[in-house]
């Protein structure tokens, strides 16, 4: 298998840093988590960047960072569940390596992300229905960003690596 970069989006809780870890492990390649990086480079947590400088702002962090590490290799890039949003992001994702979209129901997320308060877009609407709505109008964007989904519902981290090897391998 070449290594390239693999870059792997999806909505929030959908298991992104968890499989980015599995992969680093599996394939020797370095990680990155997009989120983390821009919270290191502004000092501050992802949702007081979106209270203080805005979504927008947020986003231009997001599209400046992508533009960076397109210039890299063999780097495993965990992205911020809106990143593949901006078409302009999901062109830059596409030429630095392989898209991965990992998907799950609204009731896998909900119970992963249920205990964390970390995630602004979820403030105050924790519940299937809000999530299932942003993941419905998401999905198109995830999917045109996408060189292949893998499902992560009821599925061990090493066996969600394993089917993104093999498929990759293709």
């Amino acid at each position: 298998m070449q290594k390239d970069n693999i870059l792997l989006i999806g909505f929030m809780g959908t298991g992104k840093s968890t499989v980015s870890t599995c992969l680093k492990s599996k394939l020797g390649m370095k990680e990155v988590d997009t989120d983390k990086m821009i919270e290191e480079q502004e000092g501050m947590s992802i949702s007081d960047i979106f209270a203080r400088k805005g979504e927008d702002a947020f986003r231009n962090m997001e599209t400046e960072l992508l533009r960076n590490l397109k210039l890299e290799h063999n780097l495993i890039v965990s992205c911020g569940g809106g990143m593949a949003l901006r078409d302009t992001n999901a062109a830059i994702m596409k030429e630095a390596g392989t898209v991965v979209w990992l998907t799950a129901e609204p009731e896998t997320i909900l119970e992963r992300v249920k205990n964390d308060d970390s995630r602004p877009l979820l403030r105050g609407n924790k519940n299937t229905g809000f999530i299932g709505d942003l993941l419905e109008k998401r999905s198109p964007k995830y999917k045109a960003a996408s060189d292949f989904s893998v499902a992560t519902d009821k599925r061990r981290p090493e066996d969600i690596c394993d089917e993104i090897v093999r498929k990759m391998e293709k």
